[in-house]
């Protein structure tokens, strides 16, 4: 039975009810007191975007509010100082937190004994019983996906898949309908900020100006949910009015409408506003109540008990070595503008395009990260330890477990397939037929060479010719190697200046 009188120490990560309930796994006693530290060094050691500054510790804070006398809520420089103003050496306990950095602060610590994870669908263990019997290079994610489904009877009926299929894809690809600039989907739900948000921001604003903290990326409005009043308001605004329209145009980009039909609801998960067994239910209940098409919801579902899931069990699988893989041996350093998220530095109408909105909100949707961000920097041979820690702090919803397999495995394939069958990267042709960024451009994505070559179709092809002996080896990528070599202009492409992005043509 837990101690009534033991305080429970909440991460800025674990902020939902759920993470203070008593449960089989230990959990804090009811009313247990609780611990709540706000580290500036955290802020000190990365230079993380102002809209994710403000979001995080607007939520902390409103938690803290929320909470009343039950919480102590300190504001010191580290953590140990934070615990030792707060309770000495009284004893504390936690749940597992979401990062190995954080993992062994606690685990140093005498006096804090650490809970299970929670906010995530599935234990630890049961997750590495799974991959402990497959095959080392075969732990896919669809594998997993439906493994996952049927432990937890998920979008199910009896064996069967609902729908009579694991994978929509086929019906979740469609380009954007030519000739229009939004899908015209509902809007999505935005909070209204408060009191507590503007004393953030004028914290943030003095920490700039006094403390020698820096930031990167706009201030505005705050665009996601800091509360768990605000991000079930979010989740049912999504599940009511916008899952049914996600699914078809999940992977197509427009410029002038940047959320189409996503949920936006990551952060909020990311935060523990919201758990992800909650957030399926919610949208199988929206099929199974006749609100929403299959497609969707198999879509949608798969990006949280499929994806998420996935990504944060394989960060704590693959261990702390994974962070050091770079299969491709790419080592070249992230150019300034692109650290500064100085779009107007970049001629490229889709790279130009996105490099706002992440400079703008924090925020893009799934494709634009990995066909446009994470493309480019594979094609060009960036560090992937700098591209993952970019994204970590460039993104609202950016932790350490999120980024690390997104960016080293998927987006980067720095550890040479674990995670993924191939490299993601394209020419320009697969951004022109997703979306509407190549219109208007000042390149053509067709062109391989002269002027107005397209810089990712002239990147796409250096970046097959630099490591055509792996791919011609990977059945899913050896056409590509083949269809190298009947270039005609082969020479005159890998001859093209790929340093186009820091000047016009």
């Amino acid at each position: 039975m837990s101690d009534p009188h033991c305080s429970h120490w909440l991460f800025g990560d674990q902020l939902g009810p759920h993470f203070l309930t008593p449960g089989d796994d230990g959990g804090p006693a009811r009313d247990a007191p609780v611990l709540m530290i706000e580290a500036r060094s955290v802020f000190r050691r990365r230079r993380f975007h102002r809209a994710k500054a403000q979001l995080v510790l607007s939520a902390m804070r409103h938690r803290a509010a929320e909470l009343g006398d039950r919480v102590r809520y300190v504001r010191a420089e580290t953590y140990r100082e934070g615990l030792r103003e707060a309770i000495g050496d009284a004893p504390v306990t936690v749940h597992h937190p979401t990062s190995r950095a954080a993992l062994r602060l606690v685990r140093s610590l005498d006096q804090v004994r650490v809970l299970p994870a929670r906010g995530f669908l599935l234990p630890h263990d049961a997750f590495r019983t799974w991959a402990d019997g497959r095959d080392a290079g075969r732990l896919r994610q669809e594998d997993f996906y439906h493994w996952v489904r049927r432990e937890l009877d998920l979008l199910m009926d009896g064996d069967t898949p609902a729908g009579g299929r694991w994978n929509h894809d086929h019906a979740n690809r469609e380009p954007p309908p030519r000739g229009t600039s939004t899908l015209g989907a509902p809007k999505p739900y935005r909070p209204r900020e408060d009191d507590i948000d503007a004393e953030v921001r004028a914290d943030l604003e003095r920490w700039e100006r006094d403390d020698g903290v820096r930031f990167v990326g706009r201030d505005g409005p705050r665009r996601f949910p800091a509360t768990r009043r605000e991000a079930l308001s979010a989740l049912r605004r999504f599940t009511e009015h916008r899952l049914p329209g996600f699914g078809a145009h999940e992977d197509a980009m427009l410029a002038a409408d940047p959320v189409m039909s996503h949920s936006l609801l990551s952060s909020s998960l990311n935060l523990g506003l919201l758990d992800p067994g909650e957030v399926v239910t919610a949208a199988e209940n929206a099929w199974r109540a006749g609100r929403a098409p299959v497609n969707s919801v198999e879509g949608f579902v798969r990006q949280i008990a499929g994806w998420r899931e996935y990504v944060w069990q394989l960060y704590w699988y693959f261990g702390e070595e994974y962070r050091h893989r770079n299969a491709l041996d790419h080592r070249t350093r992230l150019p300034a503008w692109f650290l500064d998220l100085d779009a107007d530095a970049v001629t490229a109408r889709c790279l130009a395009t996105v490099l706002a909105q992440v400079r703008d909100t924090g925020w893009t949707h799934h494709i634009p990260r990995l066909m446009v961000l994470g493309s480019f920097a594979l094609q060009r041979g960036w560090d992937p330890r700098a591209v993952t820690d970019w994204f970590h702090r460039c993104f609202v919803d950016g932790y350490d477990w999120v980024m690390l397999p997104n960016v080293t495995g998927m987006s980067q394939y720095a550890d040479g397939g674990r995670m993924t069958t191939k490299p993601y990267t394209s020419g320009g042709a697969y951004i022109h037929r997703m979306s509407d960024l190549c219109d208007g451009c000042a390149y053509r994505p067709g062109d391989r060479t002269g002027e107005r070559a397209c810089p990712y179709t002239t990147g796409y092809w250096s970046f097959v010719h630099r490591h055509r002996t792996l791919l011609a080896a990977n059945q899913r990528t050896s056409r590509a190697v083949q269809g190298l070599g009947r270039l005609n202009d082969v020479d005159d492409v890998l001859g093209t200046d790929l340093r186009w992005d820091e000047r016009p043509p």
